[in-house]
């Protein structure tokens, strides 16, 4: 019994804040090298109908640039391998919905909020990481009050 509670609290130790991991992702990306160039966040990741993800860019976005750009530094190569194989770069999501919880960025766009509300300063970052509290009910509750936007739970749990 005593190893089983000791192996809990290690792991739990072990473990940390996971709200604050960096994702391991395909390629090396840097939102501060492409955003001190002036690209805007909508430009390579769009918000389709219905609006609740927005989107990856897709290989050839990347690659309208990249053909000619640092195209010998080895995260390009791969990049290339990915537009000549026709699929998609499987990014990992940094910020994820739980279950049970419907988000639209469309309807917190459409009220004014920019990117770096939720996301946080994306420019600065060279790798992007969850650095806020927007993934737990807490976080988006505090904003909600803070924005004078509607907190009961149909808000979040309608079961769109």
């Amino acid at each position: 019994m005593a190893i089983m509670l000791w192996l809990l609290g290690a792991s739990l130790v072990f473990q940390g804040d996971t709200s604050r991991r960096v994702s391991v992702q395909p390629l090396p990306y840097s939102h501060k090298t492409h955003l001190a160039l002036g690209l805007k966040c909508r430009e390579c990741h769009p918000n389709p109908e219905p609006g609740d993800r927005m989107e990856f860019p897709v290989t050839a976005k990347c690659m309208s640039c990249h053909a000619t750009i640092a195209k010998a530094r080895p995260g390009i190569q791969k990049l290339g391998e990915f537009f000549r194989s026709g699929g998609p770069i499987p990014w990992v999501r940094v910020y994820v919905v739980s279950a049970g919880v419907y988000w639209s960025h469309r309807s917190h766009l459409d009220a004014g909020l920019r990117c770096e509300r939720c996301h946080g300063p994306v420019s600065q970052m060279d790798v992007v990481a969850n650095v806020t509290s927007v993934n737990t009910m807490a976080g988006c509750v505090e904003c909600h009050r803070q924005m004078k936007a509607g907190t009961g739970c149909q808000f979040c749990h309608e079961g769109k």
